[in-house]
């Protein structure tokens, strides 16, 4: 595959508080959404794995976390992507992309913030601090499987479901079999949520070469992201009937299913604001799970 050759201009010196609010964008804290998606199963796990009442040091250092691990991951994902962002309409004011800051920077930044999430793990017990470097060497590849692989998306769901065993691992010292459930159920989520997302730039990444789910699926799209939500739902359902999970979480579940249904309503025209609007709405299918999950371990 030829790869295009973006051209940056040397990155101007910058005031403290510009090259701040440089890095704030780099790490897309302005567009909270991502930290959210990553969020929603860790906090399903860690509910299931303490039986409603996950230790509150746990739960703290897995948000922190996720926060970093989603933060390094925008900037290593930004560095993957350095000479393709300039000739996508979404992404050619990244910093990074728009020369603001340089690629050694963006560098730095992500071994800074993986640094930082290391030591949140080092708190917790060594299986769990094992099972990192697995989080690690997937949120590394994940941004440069686009170029080999019309299923980025499977690395994505990867690395973020992979705080699903590490819950399970961090609180009980064991993986049971139905937390592997919950893992290949956040692994469909990133199929559905990021192939809505591909979907917004599928015909800039058609131009310059960039592989996709949305490109892959094709005019079937729908069709697959249905099969998809539905998969995902079963998944789910089996996840309820392991961990012994009352009406409430089904409850939760069935608002999951009308959000889904409430995606395809919005991508069935393929427009890339509605795409894009399906891809966010995807924060309040996680949420609608995880209230359920509360309030079904409150009864």
């Amino acid at each position: 595959m030829s790869m295009p050759d973006a051209k940056f201009a040397a990155p101007r010196p910058l005031q403290l508080h510009e090259r701040l609010h440089a890095y704030y964008e780099l790490v897309r804290l302005h567009r909270p959404i991502g930290i959210f998606l990553l969020m929603w199963p860790a906090l399903w796990a860690l509910w299931i794995a303490g039986n409603g009442q996950p230790p509150w040091t746990v739960v703290v250092i897995f948000v922190l976390g996720v926060v970093l691990m989603r933060s390094a991951g925008c900037a290593i994902n930004d560095y993957a992507d350095r000479h393709f962002d300039g000739h996508v309409q979404r992404t050619r004011a990244r910093p990074l992309a728009a020369g603001i800051i340089g690629p050694g920077e963006a560098l730095g930044v992500f071994a800074l913030l993986c640094l930082l999430a290391f030591g949140l793990v080092l708190m917790l017990n060594w299986q769990t601090v094992a099972l990192s470097f697995v989080a690690l060497g997937l949120a590394v590849i994940y941004p440069f499987m686009k170029r080999f692989t019309h299923l980025p998306q499977v690395f994505l769901g990867a690395a973020f479901g992979w705080a699903v065993p590490m819950a399970f691992m961090a609180i009980n010292g064991s993986i049971p079999g139905f937390a592997w459930l919950i893992f290949f159920a956040a692994v469909l989520w990133a199929l559905i949520y990021d192939t809505q997302y591909a979907m917004v730039d599928r015909e800039d990444d058609l131009k310059i070469g960039i592989k996709s789910t949305a490109i892959l699926f094709g005019r079937q799209d729908l069709l697959v992201v249905g099969v998809l939500q539905v998969l995902m739902l079963v998944l789910l359902i089996a996840v309820g009937l392991g961990a012994g999970l009352g009406l409430a979480y089904y409850a939760g579940i069935g608002v999951a299913a009308a959000l889904a249904l409430y995606q395809q309503w919005l991508i069935s025209g393929r427009e890339p604001g509605r795409c894009f609007k399906a891809f966010l709405n995807n924060n309040y299918y996680g949420m609608a799970v995880f209230v359920g999950l509360v309030i079904d371990y409150l009864r």
